[in-house]
């Protein structure tokens, strides 16, 4: 891999371009950009997550190794044609979703984005995923883009939700229910 990263301006993006990964250029206001730009934020927001304290050590290491799937599909989307995330990557998300919702009660009402501090990220996370994967549909009605990165966003926002679910328990906060009636109660 080199030196890649040796100098950290280039001062070509001085024009509102940036290069793609595979040499070719386009507006850093494009649907590609914005896609895998929104697919970088997430990352960051998990690593939010991780510096919460109390995180679990099995979560810790699921959420490590979906920052490295999320640089892959970053990658994915900076490379016109490039594949990162396959269908397995896709099908481990849903046994982890199963495996930490197998022992959650069932929803009953909505709940809102809090729990503690752990779980609060972890919402604001699942946000930051669920737009990654709205602007990368987006991309996908424009450009060809591989089913499977919107899969595996898809399945991932659901899979912080339910990891959210499971930190508000393990913070002994609980999980805050939306309170639909309180507009009637007086």
């Amino acid at each position: 891999m080199g030196n890649r990263l040796s100098k950290i301006y280039t001062r070509t993006g001085d024009d509102g371009s940036t290069g793609l990964g595979d040499g070719s250029r386009t507006g850093k206001d494009s649907l590609r950009v914005t896609a895998y730009g929104t697919v970088d934020e997430a990352n960051s927001a998990i690593g939010v997550v991780l510096a919460a304290p109390g995180v679990p050590a099995a979560i810790r290491d699921l959420l490590t190794a979906v920052q490295h799937q999320l640089f892959d599909l970053g990658g994915e989307l900076c490379i016109p044609g490039h594949a990162a995330i396959g269908g397995e990557d896709v099908e481990a998300l849903e046994r982890h979703l199963d495996h930490w919702n197998a022992d959650l009660p069932p929803l009953k009402d909505f709940i809102l984005p809090a729990g503690g501090e752990a779980a609060a990220r972890c919402h604001l996370a699942r946000t930051i995923v669920r737009r990654a994967e709205r602007e990368t549909v987006s991309l996908a009605r424009a450009e060809p883009v591989r089913g499977e990165a919107v899969r595996y966003l898809n399945r991932l926002s659901d899979l912080l939700f339910v990891l959210a679910r499971v930190l508000a328990r393990a913070d002994g906060q609980g999980e805050v229910v939306w309170r639909h009636e309180r507009r009637n109660a007086g």
